[in-house]
């Protein structure tokens, strides 16, 4: 039978060589151990990582773990001159982002429904930054598409999982509400 360290040892290899998250299940499989066992030995490499003084972490992605580098690392990191920035999204993408997440799966047209303005711009950009993606056709007449976030998104803002995302108080809406123009 394997020790923990040799579990552990087991996890960051396969980690890391893989690059994108793990699927909990595919972890348990590769370990030969239940999935409880598999989360709990996850949770301890998760704080080891985090309370060492370490440039690596592995992190939680909508229930799949994934070894990347800590944030506070990435100015040292971008002077490799090798990572590719992207743009930062304008503030529509930001805006179709944020209904999309707070509402998910949602159509294009309740997106434009509460930003007044056509959205087709920013869900282009979204998709292709693949922080978003189809999630299939409502069943109201047309069959519209439906959106929802990705692991990208969770990934990229630091979220384990969409239940993460800050609550949004009662009179932050009504103060947002207020100023929406009305025709």
């Amino acid at each position: 039978m394997d020790s923990i360290k040799d579990l552990e040892a087991i996890i960051e290899s396969v980690l890391f060589a893989a690059g994108d998250p793990v699927s909990l299940d595919k972890l348990s499989e590769i370990i030969e151990h239940d999935k409880k066992t598999t989360k709990a030995i996850m949770t301890d490499l998760i704080f080891k990582y985090k309370n060492a003084s370490r440039g690596i972490m592995v992190r939680e992605i909508d229930n799949g773990y994934q070894m990347c580098t800590k944030p506070e690392y990435n100015d040292y990191i971008a002077k490799l001159g090798q990572i590719r920035k992207k743009q930062g999204l304008t503030p529509a993408a930001y805006e179709v982002l944020s209904i999309i997440a707070y509402n998910q799966p949602v159509t294009k047209a309740y997106i434009e429904k509460i930003r007044g303005v056509n959205s087709d711009s920013a869900i282009s950009t979204l998709l292709d930054r693949n922080l978003i993606r189809e999630a299939g056709r409502d069943e109201t007449p047309g069959r519209p598409k439906l959106y929802e976030t990705t692991e990208e998104f969770l990934r990229v803002f630091g979220f384990s999982s969409i239940k993460e995302l800050p609550v949004i108080q009662l009179n932050e809406i009504q103060e947002v509400m207020e100023n929406i123009p009305i025709d």
